[in-house]
C-alpha cells in the first residue's frame, strides 16, 4: 500500500500546480488533516442504555404498524419485500398507477409510495412509517451501540476528504452526517450523543450559507441587501414572489418560499417542486418563473455556470476548488440534466465546504491561545459540535462564532447560530 501510494504521489503531485490547486491543497486540505485526526481520536460519548431502550420502543412501534398494514392488506405478507408489497398494492388492492421494473416486479420506492399516500391511500403511508422506524433501528440504535469503542466508551467516526467532488467531508463507521433531524425519532437518536460530566455540547451552525453564497457569487443586490439588513430571507422571497406583505404572513406561505429558495440552489424542476409542496406542476412552474423574474441575476448565474461547465468540464468555487462535471455534454437528457444541476450547486456547496474547513483549521489554535479547554468533536456539513467545560461555555461560544463568521469575507455577512445542552439534540 505504501509503495503504490508513493508512486501515485509522484504522478499526481505536479498536477496540483498545473491545475492551479495549490492554495486549496496547502491551506485547506493539508491543514485539515491533523484537525480531523484529533476529532476522530476524541470521538463522542454515547448513552448506550438510552439507545437500547429506544431500540425496544422502535421495535414495538414497528410491530404495531406492521399489524395495521396486514389488516389493511387483508392478509399477512413480508412488508420488507418490494415484490410482495407491489402485488398487494397493485394486483390485490387494485390501486392504479403501478409500473413494473425490468425485473418484472412493481416499483415500490419511496417516491411511488409518497405519491400514493398523497392520493389518500393508507397502506403506502403506513409502509413509509414502518420503513423509517426499521431503518432507524437497524442503522442507528442497534448499530451505534455495536460501534462503541470498549476502551474509550465513545464512538469514533472516520472522515474522508476526497470522496465528494465538491469538497464536502464524508463520515463512515459510523456515518454521523445523515442522522435525520426533521422527525421526532431522528431527534431522539441525537439525544444519545452526550457530554461527559462537567461538560456540555456546543453546536455552531452556519445559517443559510448556500443562499448567502448564491447572493454573493450571482451579485443579486436585492438578496445581498436583505442579508446585510438581517431580514427574514424566506419571508422576503414570499413577499416578492407571491405579492404578499411580510406583516401577518402565514407560516405556510413562508414555508413555500423556503422550499423555492433551497430548491433553486439545487436546480429544482417544476415537477420536483410540485412533488415537494404537493401542488399542481403548473403552479410550481409559475412559482419558479416568478422567482427568476424577481431575481433575474440568479437565472443569469445558472446559465453562465452551465456554459462554463460545458466549455471546461468543471466549475470552480470562489476559493479555486475545481468540481468536475463529466456528464455535462451527455446525450442522455437525464444524465445531462443531472450534471447541469450539479454544476449550478457545486460552486455554492463547495464554497460552503471550503469556508467551514478554513474555520476548522483556525479554531483549535484560537481555543488554545485563549486558554479554553473545548474540543471539536464532529462536523456535519455546515455545523460543528464541541465538548465544552460548563464554566467556559459563554467564552467558547463567542470565540467559535467569531472565528467561523470571519472565515471568509463576502458581500453578505456570514452568520453562525450557536446552541448548547447536555446532548446533541438539546444543543441543536
Amino acid at each position: 500500500d505504501a509503495e503504490v501510494t508513493g508512486r501515485l504521489y509522484r504522478q499526481l503531485k505536479p498536477r496540483i500546480a498545473t491545475e492551479h490547486m495549490v492554495t486549496v491543497y496547502e491551506t485547506l486540505e493539508r491543514a485539515l488533516v491533523p484537525v480531523l485526526s484529533n476529532m476522530e481520536r476524541r470521538g463522542i460519548s454515547i448513552d448506550a442504555t438510552f439507545l437500547k431502550d429506544l431500540s425496544g420502543d422502535l421495535e414495538k412501534r414497528a410491530a404495531d404498524i406492521a399489524a395495521e398494514i396486514h389488516k389493511l392488506a387483508g392478509r399477512e405478507f413480508n412488508i420488507g419485500s418490494p415484490k410482495q408489497l407491489g402485488e398487494i398494492l397493485f394486483d390485490e388492492m387494485g390501486i392504479q398507477g403501478g409500473k413494473k421494473t425490468k425485473t418484472g416486479a412493481y416499483g415500490t420506492g419511496a417516491d411511488v409510495l409518497e405519491a400514493l399516500a398523497v392520493q389518500g391511500h393508507d397502506l403506502p403511508r403506513r409502509v413509509l412509517d414502518w420503513r423509517q422506524l426499521t431503518k432507524l433501528r437497524s442503522t442507528y440504535t442497534d448499530a451505534l451501540v455495536a460501534q462503541i469503542n470498549p476502551d474509550t466508551k465513545r464512538v469514533h467516526t472516520s472522515y474522508a476528504q476526497a470522496i465528494a467532488s465538491t469538497g464536502r467531508l464524508s463520515s463512515t463507521d459510523p456515518n454521523l452526517q445523515n442522522i435525520p433531524i426533521r422527525t421526532e425519532e431522528g431527534r431522539k437518536i441525537r439525544q444519545a450523543f452526550i457530554a461527559d460530566k462537567g461538560n456540555v455540547l456546543l453546536s455552531a451552525d452556519y445559517s443559510q450559507i448556500e443562499l448567502r453564497l448564491l447572493a454573493h457569487v450571482a451579485g443579486i443586490e436585492t438578496l445581498v441587501q436583505a442579508f446585510r439588513d438581517g431580514q427574514d430571507i424566506h419571508a422576503m422571497t414570499a413577499s416578492e414572489v407571491f405579492g404578499i406583505p411580510v406583516e401577518g404572513m402565514e407560516s405556510s406561505v413562508r414555508s413555500r418560499a423556503k422550499a423555492i429558495n433551497f430548491g433553486i440552489i439545487y436546480g429544482i424542476s417544476p415537477f420536483g417542486l410540485a412533488r415537494q409542496l404537493s401542488i399542481p406542476q403548473g403552479e410550481a412552474k409559475a412559482y419558479i418563473e416568478s422567482y427568476f423574474e424577481k431575481f433575474p441575476g440568479i437565472k443569469d448565474y445558472m446559465e453562465t455556470t452551465k456554459t462554463f461547465a460545458r466549455e471546461h468540464g468543471y466549475v470552480q468555487t470562489i476559493f479555486g476548488r475545481k468540481c468536475h462535471t463529466p456528464g455535462i455534454a451527455d446525450k442522455n437528457p437525464a444524465r445531462r440534466n443531472f450534471s447541469e444541476r450539479a454544476a449550478i450547486n457545486a460552486p455554492l456547496q463547495g464554497a460552503a465546504a471550503d469556508i467551514i474547513k478554513r474555520a476548522m483549521t483556525r479554531i483549535d489554535p484560537a481555543l488554545e491561545k485563549a486558554g479554553l479547554g473545548a474540543k471539536m468533536l464532529l462536523q456535519v456539513h455546515d455545523e460543528l459540535i464541541f465538548e465544552v467545560p460548563e464554566a467556559e461555555l459563554d467564552d467558547t461560544a463567542a470565540l467559535v462564532k467569531k472565528v467561523m463568521e470571519g472565515a471568509a469575507h463576502l458581500d453578505v455577512p456570514l452568520v453562525v447560530e450557536t446552541g448548547s445542552g447536555a446532548n446533541w439534540d438539546q444543543a441543536h
